[in-house]
Parts: structure tokens; sequence; C-alpha cells
């Protein structure tokens, strides 16, 4: 029974976009196990105090994610 476990920032996905995380994460573990083993997929979305994920050394907010989230991406050259 595979477990996938999902760990964001506190605060930075609405419900419904855990609720996308948590269906197409299980669509592809399905498109890889088969549609048979969708029943016992089992998918964890679990939600971290802001500050209580660090990063180089770093602790990182919501506020720090969602400017990251914000920020445009860097183009390749």
């Amino acid at each position: 029974m595979p477990f996938i476990n999902v760990k964001l920032i506190e605060g930075v996905f609405s419900s419904e976009q855990k609720s996308q995380i948590i269906r197409k994460l299980t669509d592809t573990m399905v498109s890889i196990e088969g549609e048979a083993m969708r029943s016992v997929t089992w998918c964890v979305v679990e939600e971290v105090k802001s500050g209580d994920w660090g990063i180089a050394g770093k602790p990182l907010s919501t506020a720090d994610v969602k400017a990251l989230a914000a920020s445009k991406p860097a183009v390749a050259a």
C-alpha cells in the first residue's frame, strides 16, 4: 500500500490546492502501479508551523514561501 507524505508550510496553499495535490499525486502513483491500487494509495498533507522549517540554516516562514511563489523564475540563457 503506497503512502505519500507531503509536508508544506502552513498557510501557503488553499484547501482546494491541497485537494488538487492529493488528487494529482494519487493519479500519478496509480499511473505507475495500476488502477487496482487506487483504493489503497494513501496521501497525507501535513502543514508545518511557519518558521519551523529551515533551509540553509535559516527558518522559512509562510511569508517567505509566498514571496518565492510570487517571484518570476529565472530565464535560462
